[in-house]
């Protein structure tokens, strides 16, 4: 079940179809309209419907939940909205729909009309399987699933990035210096867009009059242009505030810039910023941030589970990240963000029917209906044969002939392989980063490239001063250069701290030689 009680809103809603909602968005410009998915994919609507928003056909405000037939059956992937309000949807399988305000072409159906129900958006995004939607105000934008990014709608700063500002009536590609380049995250402000790109690179464009932009100026920006002050870092996620962005690394740190009037950067002042600042948030991993264009508030959750949240939160201005009791970030916008409204689509798994990946992970390591056992360190390991030989080349060719039921196992140690044959189970890799080292090794030596990959990104996300040397070494012994070349970019960033280490201390002479020119090639060693 969705807990979506701490938006007012639902108190609309009887306990049986809060019992049902599976997904909902809280939208409008107080929080006063609102969109949900029960368990079997029908979709209803509810609220003021200010400018036809609800979809329902006309612009009467409805408290009785309204089904919108046009949606009902087809899963919804991602929904944003904007101020007038309009709505984009996409479904799952990439088609884009809009409806609501559209004075400024915002629904990309090339026309000025608002739309009163949803409808299919095709031009130029025929054959596309759109998998992001972002809205600002009166601006669309969506990201396809091969990178490519499409805006229409309001443009008098340039945010569709067409390089004029007249308002673009259908959706256009996104090209200038994106032309070649695959974009995995988009976000807007109110008057801005963002695109974050495969090698982590951060492009803008559009309304730029707090520093928004992120470019050291405050000039806007009509095609999309990279913030080259994050030059060397990587960027895994963008998030868009009124006027203030949020970025958030591959090493799980935090920057802000752009308007700061309550706060919202949590750099500790109120001064507005044009250039990336760094943010500390507790002295965790962030792994989720959170903005919203029709909000000053800012969010953040750690790989600890923590949740902070700064800038306007309840009329108060809160100027550096505060550590709420909340478990996700969405109850920051439901109790403390102005307008209470959702940041992001609201979404839940059914828990009752289970999937086939999910019964499977159920039996691993289940004596009950195990054909198998391993023996490591003298413990048992129960697995099935059938599944390992459709998992695991290596499997297939030993287990063909072999009809023991018992097989021991010493190369590895027992944590090690259960993690092995668990990911075989689960596709995921349940080990502290340390032991995912020697998880590596087995990935190698069995010739697993994904669970290499996947080492590879939980060891990323333990790297700490500590323990990077070691993590170093493990890379280049097990030839993973994707971590090598994340190790070592990090080791570079950290250099005073690293180079105190006991690891720096006693590491290998020829590693170190190595590292030494490597560091200097890359004018670590400049005063």
């Amino acid at each position: 079940m969705l807990d979506v009680g701490k938006w007012p809103i639902f108190a609309l809603c009887s306990q049986e179809e809060l019992k049902l909602i599976r997904q909902a968005c809280v939208f409008g410009s107080a929080g006063n309209e609102v969109l949900y998915a029960t368990e079997n994919n029908e979709v209803f609507v509810l609220g003021t419907n200010c400018s036809g928003c609800l979809g329902t056909g006309d612009s009467q405000s409805t408290i009785e939940p309204q089904r919108l037939d046009t949606l009902c059956g087809k899963k919804i992937a991602c929904l944003s909205y904007g101020s007038g309000p309009h709505v984009v949807v996409t479904s799952a399988e990439g088609e884009v729909y809009t409806w609501g305000h559209n004075a400024y072409s915002q629904l990309g159906n090339g026309t000025t009309n608002h739309g009163l129900v949803p409808c299919q958006v095709s031009t130029n995004l025929v054959n596309k399987k759109v998998i992001e939607v972002a809205c600002g105000s009166h601006h669309s934008m969506v990201l396809t699933s091969d990178g490519e990014v499409y805006a229409w709608g309001y443009n008098n700063s340039g945010q569709v990035g067409s390089g004029s500002t007249a308002n673009q009536p259908i959706p256009r590609r996104v090209t200038s210096c994106l032309q070649n380049k695959i974009a995995v995250n988009i976000a807007c402000g109110q008057m801005c867009s963002m695109a974050v790109v495969e090698n982590g690179e951060v492009y803008v464009w559009g309304y730029n009059g707090n520093g928004q932009l992120g470019l050291g100026s405050s000039g806007n920006q009509p095609i999309p242009c990279r913030i080259a002050a994050l030059q060397g870092i990587r960027v895994h996620r963008v998030a868009c505030g009124y006027a203030h962005t949020l970025v958030l690394t591959d090493e799980g740190q935090l920057y802000a810039w752009g308007a700061n009037s309550y706060g919202q950067l949590g750099t500790g002042n109120k001064s507005n910023q044009s250039y990336p600042a760094p943010v500390i948030v507790d002295k965790d991993r962030v792994i989720e941030i959170a903005a919203c264009h029709s909000a000053h508030t800012s969010a953040a959750k750690t790989q600890g589970g923590h949740v902070y949240m700064w800038g306007q939160c309840r009329g108060q201005s809160v100027i550096l990240p505060h550590l709420t009791h909340f478990a996700c970030t969405d109850d920051v916008f439901a109790c403390f963000a102005t307008p209470a409204v959702t940041w992001r689509l609201l979404s839940v798994e059914p828990d009752d029917h289970l999937t086939v990946a999910q019964s499977l992970k159920k039996e691993f390591d289940n004596p009950d209906t195990a054909d198998l056992k391993f023996i490591v360190d003298g413990k048992y390991i129960h697995v099935h044969k059938v599944l390992l030989k459709i998992r695991c080349e290596h499997f297939r060719s030993i287990l063909n002939n072999n009809d023991d039921d018992i097989i021991e196992m010493s190369e590895f140690s027992y944590q090690v392989y259960r993690a092995f044959l668990e990911y075989l189970y689960t596709d995921s890799i349940s080990l502290p980063p340390e032991d995912a080292i020697g998880l590596l090794d087995l990935a190698t030596f069995y010739g697993e490239n994904r669970l290499k990959k996947l080492c590879q990104q939980t060891i990323k996300q333990s790297i700490c001063e500590e323990n990077a040397i070691a993590l170093l070494s493990a890379a280049v012994k097990y030839e993973a250069e994707d971590l090598e070349e994340f190790c070592f970019r990090f080791c570079i960033n950290h250099l005073t701290v690293v180079t105190q280490t006991t690891g720096f201390a006693e590491m290998d002479h020829d590693l170190l030689k190595n590292f030494i020119s490597k560091a200097s090639r890359v004018g670590a060693f400049k005063n």
